[in-house]
Parts: C-alpha cells; sequence; structure tokens
C-alpha cells in the first residue's frame, strides 16, 4: 500500500513548480493521496496552470488567510471537492524586503505585523478554518526554517518563523484532544521563487553543502517533500508538536 494510500490533502503555497509545496503536493498524489490547493488573487490563475503539472491536475480553492471572509468560507469550498480532509500542509510566508535583507532595526511595525500575520498568525487561521473537515488522525504540517538562530538577512521573518514554531506547538496541546496532529519539518536552503525574493539569499545558503554531514543540494526539495509526506502519513501516530530537521544535519553541527 502507498504512504498515503485513500487520503485526502489540502495543500497551500503551489505558486510554481519549483516550490516545496508542489513536490509536496506531486509526491502525494504518487503516494496515493487525492489532494485540493488553495491560492487567491493574482496567483490563482499561476496555481491553477501549476496544478495541471502535477500527476493528476487537482482542484484549486480560493484562501487568503489574511481574509477572514476565505477562512470562514473555506471548509465549504473545499467540500466542493471532497468531504473531509485527512492532512493540511501550511507553506504560506512573507514578509516585505523593508523587515529583511539588513534592515531589522529600521523595520516598522506595520511591516513587522504583515509578516507576523502572513507567516506565523496564519497556522492558527488555517488550523481553525480546516479544522470541521479533519477527521481524527489527521495532520497538519508546516515548513519552517530553524528558528533558534539569528540569520543573516532574515531578520524579521526570523522573528516571525519562531512566533510560527511557538504557534505550531500550542496548536499540538489544543488539538492533540480531537486527535489532530501538528508537527513541522525545518528545511535547509532551497531555491525555490519565494527563498530568491530575500534580499541577500545567498549569504543565508552560502557554505551550507560544506557544513552539512551529509552534504546538501539547494536546488533539490525532494527531501524535504518525503518529510512532509511521512509526517501526513499514519507512520507517526504518536508524534505532535515536533520539529523534523531536514538539512543536512547542520542543525546538529557547531561553528
Amino acid at each position: 500500500m502507498a504512504l498515503l494510500e485513500g487520503k485526502t490533502l489540502l495543500v497551500t503555497g503551489v505558486l510554481t513548480d519549483s516550490s516545496i509545496a508542489f513536490h509536496v503536493a506531486r509526491l502525494a498524489q504518487e503516494q496515493g493521496a487525492q489532494v485540493v490547493l488553495t491560492s487567491f488573487g493574482r496567483q490563482m490563475r499561476l496555481t491553477q496552470v501549476i496544478a495541471r503539472r502535477l500527476p493528476q491536475p487537482a482542484p484549486v480553492v480560493e484562501l487568503d488567510v489574511t481574509s477572514q471572509d476565505d477562512l470562514d468560507a473555506l471548509a465549504d469550498r473545499v467540500r466542493e471537492h471532497t468531504d473531509h480532509l485527512d492532512g493540511a500542509v501550511h507553506s504560506i510566508g512573507f514578509a516585505p524586503q523593508s523587515v529583511m535583507g539588513g534592515n531589522f532595526l529600521a523595520g516598522e511595525w506595520a511591516d513587522v505585523a504583515t509578516a507576523l500575520q502572513v507567516s506565523a498568525y496564519s497556522l492558527k487561521s488555517l488550523a481553525v478554518a480546516s479544522q470541521p473537515l479533519l477527521t481524527r488522525g489527521s495532520a497538519l504540517v508546516g515548513l519552517t526554517f530553524d528558528a533558534r538562530y539569528a540569520w543573516p538577512v532574515y531578520d524579521w521573518m526570523g522573528v516571525a518563523k519562531a512566533a510560527f514554531e511557538s504557534t505550531a506547538r500550542y496548536l499540538a496541546r489544543d488539538l492533540g484532544p480531537a486527535g489532530i496532529r501538528v508537527n513541522l519539518v525545518s528545511a535547509g536552503p532551497i531555491r525555490t521563487t519565494a527563498a530568491k525574493s530575500i534580499p541577500g539569499f545567498e549569504s543565508m545558503e552560502g557554505g551550507w553543502p560544506e557544513r552539512a554531514p551529509l552534504g546538501w543540494d539547494v536546488t533539490d526539495p525532494e527531501p524535504t517533500a518525503r518529510a512532509v509526506a511521512a509526517l501526513l502519513s499514519d507512520w507517526f501516530p504518536a508524534t505532535t508538536g515536533e520539529i523534523v530537521h531536514v538539512d543536512g544535519g547542520v542543525h546538529a553541527m557547531g561553528l
């Protein structure tokens, strides 16, 4: 039996075929899952085009995680394609360039607030919006970038990721009684469209392959996608509030 046979999953964050979320959706389908994607605004058309590059075309429902109307309507929009969800993938992040790229001290609250809402609070928003469809034994999996450290140029997005990781722990506490697991995958740097929009991103990825005991390919999202798929599966029935590092081992190394 395939790893995700018979499961129905909601996947956010598919923008291009270089997106980690795209490879999560592809691998999920290859492992037997039905996939529903989300997108919004001007990105919707692009996501619909990219969805046709999956092994099986996937429906796309509208979801702007900063819109309460979209969040309130999510369950009904998903019900047009399925009557339940066995898991959801959070692959959403955004911060204005004014609060990255070495601008930490100059960051203004309005822009910081945007980063926190879209990149951290949205995990709670997605969990609550999808909870009516999530079955007992289902999983919510998000993507992070190790927030224990202050990274070059990451600035307020790094703070948002720290909030994101804390949010996942509190969700694990509150959703556990409903049988819903909440875990994160902390990936090493991957050259996605989102990553390349970070000013000075090359300084974050520089030297990573050399520091990683297992090596690291900044162009390959497959290892990260596999970890997400594993956490969505039934093979981690008693694991929640966890962060799985998929970074070649850099997180465990000293200078």
